[in-house]
């Protein structure tokens, strides 16, 4: 095992548009991946890698995934995304050809390796509709490469949420198949968390006998409208990603899911002066 921590960024949910259009005409989207980028290449210690747990684009288009390379051309880190309802499989497999996918076509499964950590990246898109499902091929992948050790942790990433937030509109359309993903990951002690996206807000929960996370959006968050009072909305909320930080330890160590706010803040300030005194 390692003796260092490794750090896994996770962004999610960029819906990149053409240049100079605004997601649903308010939220410059391309302005807070800039923010966001910054953020990442500024963090200290820098994240080992980042994950980009899907909706990439936004209506999608050829243009978006161009204008979406340029946006985190001036990423300092590695990086990897996943399809989520709003991306195109095959023009995101055009966009970034170098990722060493699972298929020749279809989903778009990865899996990385940082240090002892295997990032298992899972495609949960279904072309043209808005629920997740895992088909058949990735959760054969999944089992599979999960099988091919047992000492070396696993973090599980996936655009849909295999469990119901609260916030009706989003449930109607997560994971469908949560289940056959569940039988799996009983079968791999190694799974140490599964973290996903596509709802703009975070979210922690136990899936499977393991932490599973939503993680936040850099640019705007769903309602948390849990009374269903209005018509599905999204607010424009403080933005932040998740760092996923293993800490070595017995068995497949530790796994701690910091949530990262966007933006620049007051401080650091110091707890004591000088004297060891609290200020």
């Amino acid at each position: 095992m390692s003796s260092k921590p490794v750090c896994i960024a996770q962004i999610s949910d960029l819906h990149i548009k053409p240049p100079g259009r605004l997601a649903y005409g308010r939220v410059d989207t391309a302005k807070a991946l800039e923010r966001c980028i910054t953020a990442l290449n500024a963090f200290g210690p820098a994240p080992d890698f980042v994950v980009i747990s899907g909706d990439l684009a936004d209506t999608p288009s050829v243009e978006e995934y161009d204008y979406l390379k340029r946006l985190v051309a001036p990423l300092t880190l590695p990086f990897a995304g996943i399809p989520g309802n709003h991306d195109s499989r095959d023009m995101m497999r055009a966009a970034f050809p170098q990722n060493a996918y699972a298929f020749p076509s279809g989903a778009l499964n990865q899996k990385v390796e940082i240090d002892v950590l295997d990032l298992l990246l899972l495609d949960s898109s279904v072309p043209g509709k808005p629920h997740g499902e895992l088909d058949a091929p990735t959760l054969q992948w999944l089992d599979a490469t999960l099988a091919s050790s047992t000492n070396r942790p696993a973090l599980l990433f996936l655009h849909h949420p295999p469990f119901a937030t609260g916030i009706s509109h989003m449930d109607r359309q997560n994971l469908h198949n949560p289940g056959e993903l569940a039988a799996i990951i009983q079968r791999h002690p190694r799974v140490q968390r599964i973290a996903t996206g596509h709802v703009h807000r975070a979210a922690l929960t136990m899936f499977a006998g393991r932490p599973c996370t939503i993680c936040p959006a850099p640019n705007h968050a769903v309602d948390l409208d849990l009374a269903e009072l209005r018509e599905p909305s999204f607010k424009v909320e403080p933005p932040a990603f998740h760092l996923h930080t293993w800490f070595p330890g017995e068995g497949f160590g530790n796994l701690v899911t910091h949530q990262v706010p966007i933006g620049e803040f007051d401080g650091p300030h110091p707890f004591f002066g000088p004297d060891g005194r609290l200020l």
